[in-house]
């Protein structure tokens, strides 16, 4: 099993220093003692605070890359404190990672608290995406009940089926608000065909359009003069 030993002292003093030479040697023989592969060993000195730090990003990059599939710490207050530490462990366990930690001498136990924080943000995130699912798919059926057919306005439809399209249709953005569609169901619509666009977006290249409509419009009306 692949893992990584992280370790994190707050503050720049020397005595922090030996406490990070510490923290690495007994991680060490942990690995040993479970037979983990160390791919990598993470020092840094930062407020367990702050989500921000360059070590716990760096970590994230490699589990995503490396496959790595257990992260060890000297305990849970080493990875992060306060909602920094409920944020950490909830991505750690949704990709698969097993933290192991000095304090546990193996697995790490979270305490009831946090067990149960952890499931309603899962419970959340559930909600959430059913939530945008249903939008996508009431953008969708208004499209079709106004007379939208996707099959005939969209190109290329059988290529790349699935994968997401940078470029996005103004001719369709511009098709569907015609029909009297918001620009959240346009976008909910567009996403649902394979378009990665927000609402954000396709406000903005319908304005884009309509400005530009509205400059050939008047060039035109001075050449007819």
């Amino acid at each position: 099993m692949k893992a990584i030993i992280y370790c994190r002292v707050s503050t720049e003093k020397e005595s922090q220093e030996t406490s990070l030479a510490r923290q690495e040697e007994e991680l060490k023989a942990l690995s040993e003692r479970y037979q983990f592969q160390v791919v990598d060993t993470i020092c840094e000195q930062a407020s367990g605070y702050d989500l921000d730090r360059p070590g716990i990003l760096e970590i994230l990059e490699k589990i995503k890359e490396h496959q790595i599939q257990a992260l060890l710490i000297q305990d849970e207050t080493r990875l992060a404190r306060g909602n920094a530490k409920i944020a950490l462990l909830h991505v750690l366990f949704k990709l698969g990672v097993k933290i192991y930690t000095i304090s546990h001498q193996g697995e790490l136990q979270i305490s009831e608290a946090d067990s149960m924080v952890l499931k309603i943000i899962s419970l959340v995130e559930e909600y959430q995406r059913k939530l945008h699912n249903s939008k996508i798919k009431r953008g969708m059926e208004r499209a079709v009940r106004a007379g939208y057919r996707p099959e005939q306005n969209l190109s290329n439809r059988g290529e790349n089926a699935g994968r997401d399209r940078k470029e996005v249709p103004l001719e369709e953005i511009i098709r569907l608000r015609n029909m009297g569609l918001t620009f959240s169901d346009i976008a909910a619509t567009l996403r649902g065909f394979g378009y990665s666009v927000s609402k954000a977006t396709v406000h903005r290249r319908f304005q884009e359009y309509c400005q530009e409509k509205q400059v050939n419009n008047k060039d035109n009306h001075v050449n007819h003069k």
